[in-house]
């Protein structure tokens, strides 16, 4: 296992540089994910770790040795795509043992290996069949269990779950976080699914345009985000952004509908009238309120769009009346609206966030 480092790395095609200045260490033995929309640069950055990309600039270490020289097949790393490119004229265990028996390896060793990695996968069962006999799951355990065999010291994964159906990924999820704490190996893994990414990584980089966003464990990013980019990236559904203009102690949406700051928020940042803003509000700090309870300053009339029941709650998209803005609120599933009905909602003001409207980053 190893200690992986990236210094100011940059990668360039035709000039163009499509990652720039990605600097992170991942600690021995940790599961790191880079995550952000696709053509974010994270496979790039995996592929250069990996030696199957030539780094443009910058310097990559294994523990305090120099990479970027090294040849792919001297890295002593594991790399498991897409798809599971496993040899379809080869059983599981010859699938298993190949690497092994082309580095030389004792056949004892080799036996040993395989019953080891066959019995954490759970595939000990699968060794004697070949690969079209196995489902999508079962292949990709083999291909894992083939990248892990070796006992490397980086495991890369590049979005391994995304050929797999919506239960077989969430299945083989928790089997990649389970064998993790089994083996402990250094872990660096792409994807552009939040979900993937909130629950396997010990800590998250998140990427977007080549240029490295937020670093931090899933809760920090989460809770903390530094710009409006993450904020809506991570969380399901979205955070709503909604724009507004300051005037006197007021967010005004329209003219017609408004949110009340509290002192609190005014004395921490300086409003000047006229300013604009956009306000992040994640969908479960939108509560709906009876017609017959007292408006506050921080409620708002919506009108129901579409309605998505998801089993244990209810998602809606509704329409601020007299706008254009749509946000997305979280319902208990005993809710019993129609499309066109009109909803007073009470905005969470603890909850908010700022964001300025030119640059993205937060205020608050």
């Amino acid at each position: 296992m190893a200690t992986v480092t990236l210094e100011n790395i940059s990668r360039s095609f035709n000039k163009v540089k499509v990652v720039s200045d990605i600097t992170f260490q991942v600690p021995d033995g940790e599961f790191w994910v880079l995550v952000g929309p696709s053509g974010c640069g994270k496979s790039t950055i995996l592929r250069s770790i990996a030696g199957l990309e030539f780094i443009t600039e910058g310097n990559l270490f294994f523990d305090n040795v120099l990479m970027n020289a090294i040849p792919a097949r001297e890295r002593d790393v594991a790399m498991v795509f897409q798809n599971y490119a496993l040899y379809p004229h080869l059983t599981v265990a010859e699938n298993l043992s190949f690497g092994l028996k082309m580095r030389g390896e004792k056949k004892q060793v080799i036996a040993e290996k395989v019953e080891f990695v066959s019995q954490i996968l759970d595939i000990n069962h699968l060794l004697s069949r070949k690969p079209k006999q196995l489902s999508g799951g079962q292949q990709q355990r083999v291909a894992l269990g083939r990248a892990i065999i070796r006992q490397p010291k980086v495991f890369l994964l590049d979005e391994p779950l995304s050929n797999l159906d919506a239960q077989l990924r969430d299945q083989t999820r928790t089997e990649l976080k389970k064998l993790h704490n089994k083996v402990g190996i250094t872990t660096i893994y792409v994807t552009h699914d939040q979900v993937e990414a909130m629950t396997l990584g010990d800590r998250l980089v998140v990427l977007n345009q080549g240029k490295i966003q937020q670093i931090g464990t899933p809760a920090e990013i989460y809770n903390h985000p530094v710009n409006k980019m993450v904020a809506t990236f991570l969380g399901t559904p979205a955070m709503n952004i909604i724009p507004v203009t300051y005037h006197d102690g007021a967010f005004w949406i329209n003219e017609q509908q408004s949110l009340s700051l509290n002192s609190s928020l005014t004395e921490k940042i300086p409003f000047n009238n006229g300013q604009g803003w956009d306000l992040g509000l994640r969908p479960e700090f939108i509560t709906v309120i009876n017609d017959n309870q007292e408006k506050s300053g921080n409620t708002i009339l919506l009108e129901v769009e579409v309605i998505e029941p998801l089993g244990k709650e209810i998602l809606v998209t509704a329409t601020i009346i007299d706008s254009d803005i749509s946000i997305n609120l979280l319902l208990p599933i005993q809710w019993a609206g129609k499309r066109g009905d009109r909803l007073k909602v009470e905005f969470n003001l603890d909850k908010l966030y700022l964001f300025d409207p030119t640059t993205g980053m937060i205020r608050n």
